[in-house]
């Protein structure tokens, strides 16, 4: 009689585990039906909302992603102080809060400076361009109207309509510098002042980051250490190392696409002020930092960078300016085919169509934010898709078909 009375609190607990599983897996279905229901029929409401959040927290979310930004900067100098500190410094205590602390003020250092060294090489260019641009613009379409008449006279054409529609046009011109030019000066001053509002704003929450960011640099060890606590008491220990590794790729995927990405642009910049230098084409410094900088946007970049740069150069020399589209072919087919991919490798395992799909799709939802981030976030997205695909192939048996998806995912890193 002992034995039964001894195995139903047993069986009883069993049940209520059961129950209680069941019970969780309902309530989280529940919730998931609800945030679903609310995002499509309260979008605005739910972006709104979700935007406000951003706005309060932005400076945290400055910090956060300069800090995220600054890691492989403070790493190699921490990899650079290790050892001639820890032989002046015998504590190990001391010795390792003075490298954390000396690699984060060096790092700091070298992103403003990077930052202050970009910013006084297009800024005075950008402001002769522009200057340039207004002042020569008359004279260049009276030369042009002057090179189209002579043609279409030699052609035996009537050029009395390029006279009309150029004189149209420079009348046009004049008519708006003396009438319509102050009235939209007012409304562009308007628009400065909010724009000026606006940038104080963002700068100050910048500066706010800047000062996040050097304490979740100093701190990220602990950070990770409770993050990894949390994880272990909330999930069970076999979701919370599954949890654990995929952040840890994600964190791969992020690291090495966003290093991978500035290392690979740099070097485009370079490469393009080096060329345009012997070249002696105009613009030489502001044309290189724009194709660098928008050489960052995966597969849509190049072309957002060389269009504008081609159009600079086209006002002032138009054989310049061919010259130019033709070296910014030949350069992006050794970025995309040499330099590219032995940066990048296959740090993102996507296929090309994929990244299209991410980048109109992230950059639809999120604009150019979306455009830089929507690459590595998809990646991430695809990685877990593909696992638990993998994961419920096998636990069918299908195991040929699950090899079968990773032989041809390890075809298509060969082919990128």
């Amino acid at each position: 009689m002992s034995k039964p009375e001894e195995e139903n609190p047993k069986s009883a607990r069993e049940g209520m585990k059961k129950y209680k599983s069941m019970g969780l897996t309902a309530f989280l279905v529940i919730a998931a039906s609800i945030l679903f229901f609310l995002l499509l029929y309260k979008y605005e409401k739910v972006i709104k909302t979700v935007k406000t959040i951003l706005y309060i927290l932005e400076p945290i979310v400055f910090g956060f992603i300069i800090a995220y930004i600054m890691y492989p900067v403070v790493t190699f100098f921490e990899k650079c102080l290790s050892k001639p500190i820890r032989m002046i410094v015998k504590k190990e205590k001391q010795a390792s809060g003075l490298i954390g602390g000396l690699s984060i003020f060096l790092a700091l250092v070298f992103c403003v400076a990077v930052v202050a060294i970009l910013a006084v090489m297009v800024f005075p260019q950008l402001y002769t361009t522009l200057s340039d641009i207004i002042t020569a613009l008359p004279g260049q379409i009276r030369d042009a109207s002057v090179k189209l008449t002579e043609f279409m006279q030699q052609e035996g054409m009537d050029a009395e309509i390029v006279r009309n529609l150029t004189d149209k046009v420079l009348q046009f011109v004049n008519n708006w510098v003396k009438t319509d030019f102050l009235k939209d000066m007012n409304v562009l001053f308007g628009h400065l002042t909010t724009g000026i509002m606006s940038f104080f704003s963002t700068t100050l929450n910048i500066f706010i980051g800047v000062i996040v960011a050097i304490y979740v640099l100093n701190g990220r060890k602990t950070f990770v250490r409770q993050a990894k606590q949390v994880i272990y008491a909330v999930f069970s220990e076999k979701h919370a190392v599954i949890l654990i590794d995929t952040l840890k790729e994600s964190n791969q995927v992020f690291g090495g696409f966003i290093a991978g990405k500035l290392l690979d642009s740099a070097i485009i910049g370079a490469i393009c002020l080096v060329v345009l230098y012997f070249l002696r084409m105009p613009y030489t410094v502001l044309v290189s930092v724009i194709v660098g900088v928008t050489n960052i946007i995966p597969f849509f970049g190049p072309y957002l960078g060389a269009i504008p740069s081609a159009i600079l150069i086209l006002l002032v020399s138009p054989a310049k300016g061919l010259i130019f589209i033709i070296f910014i072919i030949i350069l992006q087919q050794v970025d995309g085919n040499i330099i590219g991919p032995k940066i990048l490798g296959g740090s993102t395992g996507l296929s090309a169509f994929w990244v299209v799909f991410s980048i109109l799709f992230f950059g639809g939802l999120f604009g150019l934010v979306g455009m830089l981030m929507g690459v590595p976030v998809f990646a991430v997205i695809y990685r877990i898709i593909s696992r638990a695909v993998d994961y419920r192939l096998k636990k069918k048996g299908l195991f040929e078909l699950a090899a079968a998806g990773k032989e041809e995912q390890k075809t298509e890193k060969k082919e990128q």
